[in-house]
């Protein structure tokens, strides 16, 4: 209440008339009306209008995209030596291009379905960066593809990268489809 200003009552209430408990002065409710437990907290256990129960998943990493993800139901843990050779499939291309995961596949790819995996990956982003090489070096000619050509190398050398950390924490690693066509599995 402030000073030089009458109260006004409110909605049902009679003027002098004290507020009901869990009232605000000059706040009162509609007659018939419930109101939610402890006034101005709104109900949680009640689903209002356009709200949907998306189950108890709350925020976090969606399923199928990094992390453990192991497509082929494979049990038990990834051997050290596994990790190495996932890892090699990829930080390899620094060195050797597309024959390092082209080698890890060839070689391993009956042994291990972990090994299998990070090798088609490297494969398929070896093979699609090849292709987007190609489209930027035909754009040079009109001076786009210096741009293209300059996003494409960061792009690949931070996915080589983060693709070896993750295989050599054992992780079934997958590339975004846009660096890496799915072709080789």
């Amino acid at each position: 209440m402030t000073y030089g200003q009458p109260e006004q009552p409110g909605y049902g209430q009679q003027p002098g008339q004290q507020p009901g408990y869990g009232q605000q002065p000059g706040y009162g409710q509609a007659p018939g009306y419930g109101q939610a437990p402890g006034y101005g907290q709104p109900d949680y256990g009640q689903q209002g209008y356009g709200q949907q129960d998306y189950g108890k998943a709350g925020y976090g990493q969606q399923p199928g995209y990094g992390g453990q993800m192991q497509p082929y139901g494979v049990p038990g843990q990834v051997t050290s030596d596994e990790r190495t050779w996932g890892m090699a499939a990829h930080l390899g291309q620094l060195l050797l291009g597309f024959l390092a995961p082209l080698l890890v596949y060839l070689m391993k790819k009956d042994e291990s379905p972990f090994l299998r995996h990070h090798g088609a990956q490297g494969l398929n982003l070896a093979i699609t960066q090849f292709v987007y090489m190609i489209i930027s070096f035909v754009l040079m000619f009109v001076l786009i593809g210096f741009v293209t050509f300059f996003a494409m190398i960061v792009a690949q050398l931070v996915f080589l990268i983060m693709a070896g950390v993750a295989a050599n924490r054992g992780e079934w690693y997958r590339y975004p489809s846009f660096m890496a066509w799915p072709m080789v599995s």
